[in-house]
């Protein structure tokens, strides 16, 4: 290892999207390995929209191990931080920097601890898949600061170990958690089934009905389903398997219609199963889902799905640009935002959507017309707390602009 009284800080910045699971991941058969009980299937959010932005550093004046999340110093005891650390120090490489001096052996990485600054672009804990991201973002960052040498599938296992979605953030596009079969849990992994370009029609809307911390985490709502519901056995053997046959080939194909119905029918099974769990887990709001299946019912063909994750935020997956466009427009009309709202920050992300919506300001919204499909449209003002407009996006990628980094180079410390 290079002198030690130089003090040097080697740091790596990467960025790692979130995803959203149209057939989901809902029970694990292995609590501290987090292996499920059935494959999932999800689509990667574009990272311009929804994101983690991970900087890790090493250098020998740091003293232990620290992780800051969105600015607030947090603890990296607990097991799943610890897991992945040492999982990804165990495969770690020799690395070198000729320009600053620095060569750190295989060995030299068991005594050097890292500083970890986290930041997430969307509310963390309020069922946008944070955790997902976070902890790919931690993976990837730390495998390429200690030049590990496995593939996107291996990083995926570690990642996995940290939060069970985060397996789905190495991948851009379509992926698939396989759930494999063995103890060790070497063979539950993600796979790409389609990159992001495979079918970039697709426009996504996320109503977040709340950013607030979900009352009953992920972790724990599965536990109380897998203990006392009949009904997730039967979902895990008999109808995921079928659908994730179903789910692929309709990626596939682009058949947007036979990806709707599994999209939705698996969002609402998850849902049956939480209100099946003892005590039952509330998580979603049913507005949205009457709205959309009133407007795709009206249709020769659906043209939005909905899905829900472990929490009340909708997202809304339209087969089209022009489709998406409607769907705002009957979003807005339902959900206007209260009167002290700004548009800006009402309708975030791809905002060139508004302008399709013909949507330039808060007036503009009160004069939409109601969904022809609806009798006596209903106003839910205040409801909402804003749209993010976003489309399937690519997988992890490393920043090479320092300023993007969210330590400072010449200590180590949050900027």
């Amino acid at each position: 290892m290079a002198c030690e009284s130089e003090k040097w800080v080697l740091m790596v910045t990467a960025q790692t999207p979130t995803n959203i699971a149209v057939i989901k991941y809902w029970g694990k058969r292995d609590e501290s390995l987090i292996l499920p009980i059935n494959d999932s299937i999800s689509v990667t959010l574009d990272p311009e929209h929804l994101c983690t932005t991970t900087t890790v550093a090493v250098s020998p004046s740091f003293d232990q191990d620290r992780m800051w999340l969105n600015g607030k110093e947090i603890s990296l005891s607990g097991g799943r931080y610890q897991r992945c650390l040492r999982e990804i120090r165990s495969r770690a490489s020799d690395v070198e920097d000729e320009k600053k001096g620095i060569k750190i052996t295989k060995k030299d990485w068991e005594n050097l601890h890292v500083h970890i600054a986290s930041y997430n672009n969307f509310p963390t804990a309020a069922g946008l898949a944070s955790s997902a991201a976070g902890f790919a973002c931690l993976v990837f960052s730390l495998a390429k600061l200690m030049n590990v040498k496995e593939d996107q599938g291996k990083l995926s296992a570690i990642a996995r170990q940290g939060s069970g979605s985060a397996c789905r953030s190495l991948y851009g596009g379509f992926v698939k958690w396989i759930m494999g079969k063995h103890d060790d849990g070497s063979d539950s992994i993600a796979v790409q089934l389609a990159d992001e370009k495979h079918w970039d029609d697709l426009v996504i809307v996320i109503a977040v009905v709340s950013s607030r911390q979900k009352e009953t985490s992920s972790t724990s709502g599965m536990r109380e389903s897998v203990e006392t519901s009949m009904l997730i056995k039967h979902r895990a053997k008999e109808v995921v398997p079928k659908r994730i046959v179903d789910m692929e080939e309709a990626i596939k194909n682009r058949d947007f219609p036979s990806f709707a119905h599994l999209a939705c029918a698996d969002s609402n099974q998850f849902h049956a199963v939480c209100l099946d769990t003892c005590p039952p887990i509330f998580y979603m709001n049913d507005t949205i889902i009457g709205c959309v299946e009133k407007w795709n019912r009206s249709e020769e063909s659906p043209q939005v799905a909905y899905t829900f994750d472990a929490g009340p935020n909708a997202v809304l997956i339209a087969r089209n640009r022009k489709v998406a466009a409607s769907l705002l427009q009957r979003l807005l009309f339902h959900f206007p935002p209260s009167s002290d709202a700004d548009l800006s920050s009402y309708v975030i992300g791809d905002k060139s959507i508004l302008q399709d919506v013909g949507v330039t300001d808060l007036k503009d919204i009160e004069a939409l017309p109601p969904p022809p499909e609806i009798k006596d449209a209903q106003k839910y003002k205040g409801d909402v707390s804003y749209f993010i407009c976003t489309k399937p996006g690519k997988g992890p990628v490393l920043l090479s602009d320092k300023n993007q980094a969210l330590l400072s180079p010449e200590t180590g410390l949050p900027k």
